[in-house]
């Protein structure tokens, strides 16, 4: 019987054409800046995609393991990836890697905590975890949900809609959906929860057009300062009215790094 990873092969042979981000570039750009400041290691790229990152990553050094739940979409020729669900246990061993990858991933899972546990039971304490989310707290998107009821990246979803995702995407719906709204808060916790500790958050670029609404952030700000300390901290205040968060663009990307747990 042909494996998933043998498959995936053929396909790519036969394919000939180059991997190209799934994600945006300034995404790539910027995740590819953070890790080329650290110490190649053992890697695993989870989605996968068609491979784009996980190139750029090998060419910086890095010993990187590919895993997606469409691996006949990866295309970078012979290469291994494996088949592995974010929702489930993934096909490695228990601390594999230093570093971990997870670009425009957790959105479109039934399970990001699932997600995290699994990171976390991959990773050897003081790995570096980066992680990218829609920002769905930028001034823009609140503002989206304050009128219209939703995101951006979070529109409804129609039993009609979904049919057209599926018939577009070759009933990979995992792929096209975005079905779990997360933002910085929800993130947050979920790494917290599974022993990380966020190191440094980004965005992917600037919002255009962000000084429409200054006037706006100004109020935000300004209620932000007149908040007691105590309730500041405890509900990450300064973070939320950050530029990376509230000025930031349609992507977050968290740095996090695991500290030393068990029984996870």
């Amino acid at each position: 019987m042909q494996t998933a990873t043998t498959i995936a092969s053929e396909n790519r042979a036969e394919s000939g054409t180059a991997a190209v981000p799934l994600a945006h570039q300034a995404i790539h750009d910027t995740v590819v800046g953070i890790l080329e400041k650290l110490p190649p290691g053992p890697l695993l790229d989870v989605p996968a995609g068609e491979g784009a990152l996980g190139a750029r990553l090998i060419a910086a050094g890095f010993e990187v393991s590919f895993c997606d739940l469409y691996p006949e979409i990866f295309r970078l020729s012979d290469v291994e990836i494996r088949r592995g669900d974010l929702n489930g246990r993934l096909p490695f061993d228990d601390r594999s890697f230093d570093y971990v990858t997870c670009l425009e991933g957790l959105e479109h899972i039934e399970n990001p905590q699932q997600a995290m546990r699994e990171f976390s039971r991959l990773m050897r304490p003081g790995g570096h975890l980066i992680v990218s989310v829609p920002n769905i707290l930028n001034i823009e998107e609140r503002l989206k949900w304050l009128i219209y009821g939703y995101t951006s990246h979070f529109k409804p979803i129609t039993r009609e809609g979904r049919e057209r995702l599926l018939a577009e995407h070759d009933n990979r719906e995992e792929i096209a959906a975005h079905v779990n709204p997360i933002g910085y808060s929800e993130l947050r916790y979920i790494l917290e929860k599974y022993g990380f500790e966020i190191a440094t958050v980004h965005r992917d670029k600037p919002k255009a057009h962000a000084w429409l609404y200054w006037p706006i952030v100004f109020v935000i700000r300004l209620i932000a300062k007149l908040t007691p300390g105590k309730q500041r901290a405890e509900r990450w205040i300064e973070e939320l009215t950050s530029d990376e968060i509230l000025l930031g663009g349609n992507t977050l990307i968290v740095h996090a790094v695991l500290g030393n747990v068990k029984g996870i």
